[in-house]
C-alpha cells in the first residue's frame, strides 16, 4: 500500500499544476467587443437615417415645382401672397369684367401704381419685340378666350424675354405689378413678376 500511495503521490507531483483563467479579463474583453458593436450598429443606422430623411424633403421640393416663363416658383409663390387678386379685392374683381377703355382702368393703376396683382388670363396678341428673335409684347385678357377676349382691360407686357414656346390663347396664371394706364391706346401696362402656365 505504501508503494501505491508513493507513487500515487509521484505522479501528482510530477503533473503540471494547470494555470488559473483570467476570467475577469476574458469577460471585459467580451463586453468592450459588444459595446463597440453597438456603438457601430447606431453610427451606421443614424447616417443612413440622415439620407433616408433628406430624399422625401428634395421629391417634396421637386414635386412643387411648376413651370414658369419668367421666373422662379418661389418668387411666384410670395409674390401670389402679397398680390391683389380677384378673390382679395372686389375692385380687381369689378376691373376684370369692366371695358377696356373705362375710367376704373386708369382709376386702379393710379392707387395701385407699383403694387402687385394675380390673376388667371390668356395671351390675346403676341409679337416681336422690335427687330428681337427672342423678346417679344404681349397683349392679355383676362379669362380662357385667348384672341377672342372682349370684356376686361387689355393688360399688356414689353419687351419680355421668353424661353418656352407660348403663343396666342395659351392660359396662365399672371403675377405682375402695375405700372400705367394709357387711356389714350386704352392698354393697361404691366410689369411681369411671374407667369405660370395653367
Amino acid at each position: 500500500m505504501w508503494r501505491r500511495s508513493s507513487v500515487h503521490q509521484r505522479h501528482n507531483y510530477l503533473r503540471r499544476p494547470k494555470k488559473p483563467q483570467p476570467w475577469l479579463l476574458i469577460g471585459t474583453a467580451a463586453g468592450v467587443l459588444v459595446i463597440l458593436t453597438i456603438v457601430i450598429g447606431a453610427a451606421s443606422a443614424l447616417s443612413d437615417g440622415g439620407e433616408k430623411k433628406d430624399e422625401p424633403d428634395k421629391s417634396t421640393a421637386a414635386g412643387r415645382e411648376r413651370p414658369s416663363a419668367t421666373s422662379t416658383p418661389t418668387a411666384a409663390e410670395s409674390a401670389t401672397v402679397e398680390a391683389i387678386t380677384p378673390q382679395n379685392n372686389p375692385e380687381f374683381a369689378a376691373l376684370l369684367k369692366a371695358d377696356s377703355c373705362d375710367d376704373a382702368n386708369l382709376d386702379f393703376a393710379t392707387r395701385h401704381d407699383g403694387q402687385t396683382v394675380a390673376f388667371n388670363g390668356s395671351i390675346v396678341i403676341m409679337a416681336p419685340h422690335g427687330d428681337y428673335d427672342t423678346r417679344y409684347d404681349f397683349l392679355l385678357g383676362p379669362g380662357d378666350k385667348g384672341p377672342n377676349t372682349a370684356v376686361g382691360p387689355a393688360f399688356k407686357y414689353e419687351d419680355v424675354n421668353i424661353s418656352d414656346t407660348v403663343g396666342a390663347g395659351d392660359k396662365f396664371h399672371f403675377v405682375a405689378e402695375v405700372d400705367e394706364f394709357n387711356a389714350d391706346q386704352c392698354v393697361f401696362l404691366l410689369d411681369p413678376v411671374s407667369t405660370e402656365i395653367r
